[in-house]
């Protein structure tokens, strides 16, 4: 299955207030290019509330917001670098936070898939080089061809 990753969907020095302005302004993103549906921002919100998805690494935080198929038209990730970090509540904690510079948002349009793509995701996640140039490089078209290589082959 063929997910999007394009320099379109890679938001660089994003200002936000809070984890759910970061999550309304990537989601808008999403639904202008068409991957979502209108009704995905506010489940995406929701999921949030009740499943965290932050997740500290070796270079600091990073989060995984996602949520139900029915509310995705076409597969996306669409990824956000911050101009100051914001506070997510840990994946699998109800109280702790981490603070997240960087996140991947997930547009998924069959659940395993979404499972598939979040092992190949923490593949990323766990390799300090890979987690460097997707935090610090400055050509959006680089961090996205980065990734879907990346992704692309652990999926093989």
């Amino acid at each position: 299955m063929e997910v999007a990753v394009s320099r379109d969907l890679v938001l660089l020095d994003v200002k936000a207030k809070d984890k759910f302005d970061l999550l309304m302004q990537v989601a808008n993103r999403l639904e202008e290019k068409g991957f979502v549906k209108a009704s995905y921002k506010d489940a995406v919100i929701a999921r949030e509330k009740i499943f965290a998805t932050g997740l500290p690494t070796v270079m600091g935080g990073v989060a995984i917001p996602h949520t139900d198929i029915e509310h995705v038209n076409h597969p996306a990730i669409c990824m956000a670098r911050l101009e100051k970090p914001v506070d997510f509540v840990i994946m699998g904690d109800d109280k702790e936070t981490v603070p997240v510079d960087f996140i991947f948002m997930l547009a998924m349009k069959e659940a395993h898939a979404q499972i598939v793509l979040l092992q190949n995701l923490m593949g990323i996640l766990q390799d300090e080089a890979a987690l460097k140039l997707v935090k610090t490089h400055t050509s959006v078209e680089e961090i996205a061809d980065f990734v879907k290589e990346r992704l692309s082959k652990v999926e093989e």
